[in-house]
């Protein structure tokens, strides 16, 4: 079966991108089938994949729009077999107004991926969405099993989260009762400031065990490969922060995550 796992924080700069690609990368390297859908006008994660979107490059929008098929614009990471794309361009940023008018507008991703998944086997699919709670957002989360949150070890990250958390509540409620938040995520970690570890502290005491064991902290390897179009981990395979990916997700094939769970259970 494939798990669907989309990566949202309303908030922006907190690691989203940046978490998608390098777990859809490690899952890949370890033997799985992934698909990674770039549901934000940015374009960050395809850029992270080495996959074109220039202005005009038929992506995600075009999807939405009912125009062609997710198979249609599938395209291979050309640096890790297995790891596939689904760029995303800036005329996504007008598909938030354009889908308004659309009927079951909430559902489009989850019907085209459900489509998908009659002729294609991905093991994993994930879904890196835009910092907003807009449509773009709500049809991640609509589409998905799972929602990883990532959050910045900073102050002001605390506010967004409790709405987060409410919006994914009503989601489950209203529109995808199977929603579950698999794990909170703490990101760009500096051990070097106490505003890191209180964060983190008030976090963990917050949401006790939906928030992950590992801690992820700034690393300048992480920040650097996606400017060369890659993720850490072709970037540069034996740095610290290529480790912890695959230290955080043990060697392991089959493994899955129980909800509410802290850690990996294979």
């Amino acid at each position: 079966m494939t798990r669907i796992i989309t990566i949202a924080n309303q908030k922006g700069g907190v690691g989203k991108t940046t978490t998608t690609v390098n777990i859809a990368a490690a899952m890949a390297q370890m033997g799985k089938t992934v698909l990674v859908i770039d549901m934000d006008p940015q374009g960050n994660a395809t850029t992270a994949l080495g996959i074109e979107h220039s202005e005009g490059t038929p992506g995600i929008y075009n999807v939405l729009m009912g125009e062609i098929t997710l198979a249609d614009v599938i395209t291979l990471c050309p640096d890790v077999p297995q790891l596939f794309g689904i760029p995303a361009t800036i005329d996504l940023a007008g598909a938030e107004v354009e889908l308004v008018s659309t009927p079951n507008r909430e559902h489009r991703l989850r019907e085209e991926i459900e489509k998908l998944l009659r002729t294609a086997h991905f093991d994993y699919i994930f879904l890196d969405c835009p910092p907003s709670l807009g449509l773009l957002t709500l049809n991640g989360l609509v589409a998905a099993r799972e929602v990883l949150l990532p959050i910045q070890c900073e102050y002001y990250a605390l506010e967004g989260l409790s709405q987060l958390l409410k919006t994914v509540d009503m989601i489950k409620e209203h529109l995808n009762p199977q929603l579950y938040v698999t794990a909170i995520i703490l990101t760009m970690y500096d051990g070097r400031t106490r505003l890191a570890s209180q964060v983190a502290d008030e976090v963990r005491n917050h949401f006790g065990a939906r928030v992950l064991e590992t801690i992820i902290p700034r690393n300048v390897r992480v920040s650097e490969a996606p400017s060369y179009g890659q993720t850490v981990l072709t970037y540069d395979p034996a740095s610290s922060g290529a480790d912890l990916v695959f230290t955080w997700f043990i060697p392991g094939l089959n493994h899955r995550f129980k909800p509410g769970a802290n850690k990996f259970i294979f």
